[in-house]
């Protein structure tokens, strides 16, 4: 083929056309071929393999940019047949360099996908660093193709550079604030794809689902994506709930509030009728059987409630709770259990249940939650205790009249 072209070019004047006419037809036929043979088998022949590797290749177009090198690898063999093989040369070489850097790309792509599906993944995210590599080069790409333009050599440019330091790191501040970050996100562990995370001022709350170089993007629980600059994000607080979910526990944190005016001791009446509760019925018989030993011992004149030790309905109430949560199949009894006074505030006397539930699942924790203060408000009655609220119309309704 190259002795036809240098025929028709060196001894046929009048017909320069035809050379050029038959290399761009020769050019267009190793395209096609490439295209619709070649590329066709090897797609073929990769999707019969027990491998993913190479079909994730394919995916990313690595093997069609390839084969856009076949002409123009031809073209630039015959080039030197041409008038104006100069100009050709330059523009076939930045061709080619081109499509060698958008399949180095598609490479790097294509690795990045295949790592993203491996075990490793999970512990190590590693897009970040395949942006700054994906960058590195494609900086790298522009100055050789500047060089082969301009016909200089690239470290002419590249020397250059260190004049334009102050600009260019003006132009890629956020690039590298970002890269440090996900350098910190790596490194220290701070979350990963699948985590839940809460950046409440960010209006972010829901799960990790992409951590790229300059973003983080959250999935919120109302499918709504927010997207946070990641030197943003880690330079401010957030709440990681991956401990939560690894520890099979999920934290069950609620304040009864009790109207203190209702507390008062417990006379025999009261106590005959709360050791008809099945939960209390043994801790009633302990603890009176402690109270009598320990007044009896210090001769205490109990014709008063008031003179030494005594039970109090809020009391029973707590050792109530204790004991029902206990014997609540949802309680994590593993973890921190703790059912606790804290002091007096002005809207009551809390009692605090601080417990874990064994089921991390939102809409079961909820629903577990629920149950447990829907049976505790219920029964607080019981115990001659009120819970405290604040008036309400009603309230006001019934004093009036």
């Amino acid at each position: 083929m190259t002795n036809i072209i240098n025929y028709l070019t060196s001894n046929l004047e009048n017909k320069w056309y035809l050379a050029y006419f038959l290399t761009i037809a020769v050019c267009y036929i190793l395209y096609f071929i490439t295209k619709n043979v070649v590329m066709k088998s090897i797609s073929h022949f990769f999707k019969k393999t027990s491998t993913n590797f190479d079909d994730i290749l394919l995916e990313y177009g690595v093997f069609k940019r390839i084969s856009y090198l076949i002409p123009l690898i031809f073209l630039y063999t015959v080039k030197d047949f041409f008038t104006f093989h100069i100009f050709l040369d330059r523009v076939l070489i930045v061709l080619i360099n081109i499509i060698l850097i958008l399949a180095i790309n598609s490479i790097i792509n294509a690795l990045n996908d295949i790592y993203s599906k491996t075990q490793f993944a999970k512990r190590l995210n590693i897009k970040s660093y395949i942006q700054v590599i994906k960058l590195t080069i494609n900086i790298l790409g522009a100055i050789i193709l500047i060089a082969l333009t301009t016909g200089k050599s690239p470290i002419y440019f590249i020397s250059g550079i260190g004049a334009l330091t102050a600009v260019l790191m003006l132009i890629f501040k956020d690039t590298i604030l970002s890269l440090v970050s996900s350098i910190q996100i790596s490194s220290n562990n701070l979350f990963k794809i699948g985590d839940w995370i809460e950046a409440p001022q960010f209006g972010a709350d829901g799960d990790v689902i992409d951590i790229a170089l300059h973003s983080v993007k959250i999935q919120n629980w109302d499918k709504t994506i927010t997207t946070i600059p990641t030197h943003q994000l880690i330079n401010s607080s957030f709440k990681n709930w991956k401990g939560m979910s690894e520890s099979g526990g999920r934290r069950i944190k609620r304040s009864i509030k009790i109207d203190m005016s209702s507390i008062k001791f417990c006379n025999n009446e009261m106590i005959q009728k709360f050791k008809k509760f099945s939960l209390i019925k043994q801790y009633l018989n302990d603890k009176i059987a402690e109270i009598d030993l320990y007044n009896e011992k210090h001769k205490i004149d109990k014709s008063e409630l008031i003179n030494g030790r005594s039970l109090t309905n809020v009391g029973t109430f707590r050792a109530y709770i204790i004991n029902y949560l206990k014997n609540h199949k949802n309680i994590h009894k593993e973890m921190t259990f703790l059912v606790r006074q804290l002091p007096p505030k002005p809207d009551g006397l809390p009692i605090e249940i601080y417990v874990f539930s064994n089921d991390i699942n939102w809409v079961n924790y909820e629903s577990i939650q629920a149950d447990i203060f829907d049976h505790l408000l219920s029964i607080v009655q019981e115990f001659e205790l009120r819970v405290f609220q604040h008036p309400s119309g009603n309230d006001f309704k019934k004093i009036i009249n």
